[in-house]
């Protein structure tokens, strides 16, 4: 492997703190907000249904450029194996970097967190979101290296493994969040390359993968 890609949401950063505000935003308990969100996803749902379902409605996009706190990241919602991971990567010889399905601020947060990756792309800018072909094209544009030759790691089966998969990517599904828990337990998500449950995993994983080509 050359290139190593994350997705953004629940792979490398949680989404807690901002479901909880989405919450609070629509006047809601966030218990009660987050059981609705596990339902969709549950039944393969729009997560975007969730504020139709409390606030018919609602405009997500005006709320959003109402509060920059939507769709920005920081130093405390990055999970704590990120910078151990990148690391080990780096010292395997990889080149990594970061792209999702993301609003440009959540690029230009990211952007400062010092990862020391190639490059940081939100689909917002692209103008492209998974799980369209068009969105891996263009990963694999950017990374400048061949599909085979990329590793691409996310949380959801339906955005992020079967696609990068079918973009002739190894797909690597982590274990975590919503979407990774309630996908891992469907049939789709035997088709990753490799499954992980916290990307402290993720250096070994993909040597292994890469001796088992060899």
């Amino acid at each position: 492997m050359s290139v190593v890609v994350f997705d953004v949401g629940e792979t490398i950063v949680s989404e807690a703190r901002i479901w909880t505000r989405w919450a609070e935003r629509l006047g809601v308990r966030p218990f009660d907000f987050h059981a609705a969100l596990g339902a969709l996803i549950e039944r393969g749902r729009p997560h975007r249904e969730v504020f139709e379902f409390f606030s018919p409605g609602f405009d997500v996009d005006a709320a959003m450029a109402e509060d920059p706190v939507f769709g920005a990241f920081d130093a405390d919602d990055l999970y704590a194996d990120v910078r151990p991971c990148f690391e080990a990567l780096r010292a395997q010889g990889h080149r990594i970097a970061i792209a999702g399905n993301q609003p440009e601020r959540a690029e230009d947060a990211l952007k400062t967190l010092d990862l020391g990756v190639d490059f940081v792309a939100a689909s917002r800018r692209w103008g492209v979101e998974k799980p369209s072909p068009e969105f891996f094209a263009k990963v694999v544009e950017a990374a400048g290296a061949p599909p085979e030759q990329i590793a691409y790691v996310g949380d959801r089966v339906d955005n992020d493994v079967l696609p990068a998969r079918d973009a002739g990517m190894v797909a690597v599904f982590i274990r975590r969040g919503p979407w990774g828990w309630i996908q891992s337990k469907k049939g789709p998500a035997r088709w990753a390359h490799i499954t992980i449950d916290s990307l402290t995993e993720l250096p070994g994983a993909l040597g292994r993968a890469a001796g088992t080509s060899s």
